[in-house]
Order: C-alpha cells, then sequence, then structure tokens
C-alpha cells in the first residue's frame, strides 16, 4: 500500500511538474519567429508602436483599395508578395511581420498583437482614406484577424484555416492537460466573429492535421450569416495554398465588394454533401 501511494505520488508531481513546464513555454508552442528573420532593409514601411518598431512589406502601392494580410505563426509573410501581386493587382497589400518575426522588436503575445492589428488598420486607414480595407488571416492570423474585424470597418474578411479558439485546438492535440487553465493567449475566435458585421469567407482545409478542420467549422457555426465556406478535401494546413482554387477564391471575394458572391464562383443550390467531394467546393454555411 505505501509503495503504492509512494508511486501515486510520484506522478503527480510528475504530471504538476509537466503542467508548470508547459506553463513557463507555453509561447514557444504558439510562436516560432526564429526561422522568419529578416534585415530591416529588406522591409518597406514601419510602424512605431511606442514600446517596438514593426516592420513589412507593400504589394501594389499606391492603389486605392487595401488588403492586410496576418500570417501564420510560423510564416515568412513576405513569401506570399509575388502570388499577392498577382491575385489582387488593384489592391494595396501589406504584409507586416508580428513581434519578433521578420525585422520587427519585441515578443510576441495575444494582446501585442491585436493592438498591433488595430494600429496597422488605422495607419492604413490614413494612407487609404477613401479605399475599402479588407482583412486576410491564415492559422494564428484568422485569430488576430477576427478580433481586428470586429472592432474596426474591416470590408471583408478572409479567413484560411482558422480556428474557434486557439484553447481549443490546443486541447485537441493535449487532452490529458488542463490547457485552459494553463494558457495565456486564447484567441477565443468564436466569441469575436459575431461582432463583425461584414462578408467572410472560410478557406476549409479538410486534411488539416494542425488545426483538424472541426474547429473552423465551429467557427462558422458561431456566425453562419454572411460566412461564406470553401472546401478544399485534400489540402492540408500547410499546403492549402497550392490548390489551384486558393487564389482564385481570395481574388473573387475581394473583387465583389459590393455583394456577397460565391467565391468561387459555385451554384450556391449544390447540396452539401456532394460538395465535399469536389476541389473548391462552396459548402453551406447553415451545415457548419
Amino acid at each position: 500500500m505505501r509503495t503504492a501511494l509512494s508511486l501515486a505520488a510520484l506522478l503527480a508531481l510528475l504530471y504538476i511538474g509537466v503542467c508548470l513546464l508547459m506553463y513557463a513555454q507555453q509561447r514557444s508552442f504558439i510562436y516560432f519567429p526564429q526561422a522568419t528573420r529578416s534585415s530591416a532593409a529588406t522591409t518597406d514601411f514601419a510602424l512605431d508602436r511606442g514600446d517596438a518598431t514593426l516592420r513589412g512589406w507593400i504589394v501594389n502601392p499606391g492603389r486605392e483599395d487595401a488588403v492586410l494580410y496576418f500570417g501564420g505563426n510560423a510564416e515568412r509573410v513576405e513569401h506570399n508578395r509575388r502570388d499577392f501581386a498577382a491575385w489582387l493587382p488593384a489592391h494595396s497589400v501589406y504584409l507586416l511581420a508580428y513581434r519578433g518575426y521578420g525585422a520587427s522588436d519585441g515578443s510576441p503575445d495575444e494582446p501585442a498583437l491585436v493592438g498591433d492589428a488595430l494600429a496597422l488598420f488605422d495607419e492604413v486607414r490614413r494612407r487609404h482614406p477613401q479605399g475599402r480595407i479588407a482583412v486576410i488571416g491564415r492559422s494564428l492570423g484568422g485569430g488576430v484577424a477576427v478580433q481586428l474585424a470586429a472592432q474596426r470597418g474591416v470590408d471583408r474578411l478572409v479567413l484560411v484555416t482558422p480556428f474557434d479558439s486557439l484553447a481549443a485546438v490546443a486541447a485537441t492535440h493535449y487532452p490529458w492537460l488542463p490547457v485552459r487553465l494553463l494558457m495565456r493567449d486564447h484567441y477565443e475566435s468564436a466569441s469575436a466573429l459575431p461582432g463583425y458585421a461584414g462578408p467572410a469567407l472560410v478557406l476549409r482545409a479538410g486534411a488539416d492535421t494542425v488545426v483538424p478542420a472541426v474547429h473552423a467549422d465551429r467557427l462558422v457555426a458561431s456566425r453562419p450569416q454572411h460566412t461564406q465556406v470553401l472546401d478544399f478535401p485534400q489540402a492540408g494546413h500547410n499546403d492549402i495554398h497550392l490548390d489551384p482554387g486558393y487564389g482564385d477564391a481570395i481574388s473573387r471575394f475581394l473583387r465583389h465588394p459590393g455583394a456577397a458572391a460565391d467565391p468561387a464562383g459555385m451554384d450556391q443550390s449544390a447540396p452539401p454533401a456532394a460538395a465535399r467531394g469536389q476541389r473548391g467546393t462552396r459548402v453551406s454555411p447553415a451545415t457548419q
């Protein structure tokens, strides 16, 4: 009996130790800026935030309308420049490196990244006083983009492989940990999205193992009205952009700011069950 109690106490101590380690190191599991660092000389603009200077790139400068792009947790956002130049020739696209990423100063966390996104929007609004401003967020960037859209006058919102809550995604990967209690950066997108009144497009990767597609479904369910879903059944989290329909969907959605048109020109009456078997097929939000 004493041996069994000693073993249980040891396991309990080990579990507590793991929880404490995960709590202390949690942001190193969320943010991966190490491979994204670049020289300030390669960037196009800087945004002074007082405690940090953020830097980024501008694609197609001088257009009336603008797009803000927020990338994934290990993404070099400047690698999107050629694609966005081709997909969105009528928009100036702003690619901001998060704190600690690219040539930006500081360290990333949720309050800082959301505050930076708001500041970027305000700066772009100053630069494009008469233009429409759309926002694209991919993965982690979707969590930033949703909170921005809920607080500013975003014209259109595109979310690529998004989630309902980062804490919910962590719970999927670590079901044996009390992640909701341990995590400091939750990115509660499903709570924030209903605060956005404009049209949204969700690009869903059916084979996503990083952010399983059920989390995108739950996000859409939080605000099914005016939210369109384009399903890429064979795409994974990191390769969805390689599908030929990816850029076309974003381009079509942002080219028609006056109406919530089907992003890929698909028949909106197509039954969802059949739709999931095709590449880049629209799924009715009501089914999510």
